[in-house]
């Protein structure tokens, strides 16, 4: 579930000179970091917060669906990647995978996705719909499974983030070491 775009007691506001007009705001871990420049007010910094977290929220929200959506997801997917032939019986979030990014169950037509998909990038949530949907047809991580999953091009790049989420979270955290990261790509940018 997204943070509370009203909790303000997760946000951290990092104040540049060097930025000098645009206002930028992404999630790391349970809170928010929300870049502003450093002549900006008081009242304009608490402004800038309020619609951060709002766009945050919504960009959010807008990224995690439901289980019916998932359902229709895994449907044209299916349809796109596999010739319609995989047809589940039922696709739907769980949160009691923590170890695994989903699973299927060919005998039943059940395919489970894990919570922790959500708000990630849609061509990350569609491979792994995908790899599941693909078990319903092929059970085994063999040759005629992966070939199945050729036909997705963005395989390679799914499973790379993947694989950094994985590392990443293996990273030892070091309070304090992240300020002053890079703006990179903000999951938000205003200016």
């Amino acid at each position: 579930m997204p943070p509370d775009p009203h909790d303000r007691s997760r946000v951290e506001v990092r104040r540049s000179a060097r930025r000098s007009r645009t206002v930028s705001a992404y999630r790391e871990g349970d809170r928010t970091v929300v870049l502003i420049p450093a002549r900006m007010s008081h009242a304009e910094e608490q402004r800038w917060v309020a619609q951060m977290l709002e766009k945050l929220a919504a960009q959010e929200r807008r990224r995690i669906l439901g289980d019916d959506a998932l359902m229709a997801r895994a449907r044209e997917l299916s349809a796109a990647y596999l010739g319609g032939r995989a047809v589940p019986v039922q696709v739907r979030w769980v949160t009691n995978q923590n170890s695994r990014w989903g699973s299927c169950t060919p005998s039943e037509g059940t395919i489970r996705l894990s919570h922790r998909l959500q708000g990630m990038p849609e061509y990350v949530v569609d491979y792994v719909l995908l790899h599941e949907l693909a078990h319903l047809l092929v059970p085994d991580h063999g040759p005629a499974f992966w070939a199945l999953l050729e036909a997705y091009p963005r395989t390679e790049r799914a499973r790379g983030y993947l694989e950094g989420v994985v590392s990443a979270a293996r990273l030892p955290h070091i309070p304090g070491a992240r300020h002053g990261a890079p703006g990179g790509d903000p999951a938000a940018s205003c200016g």
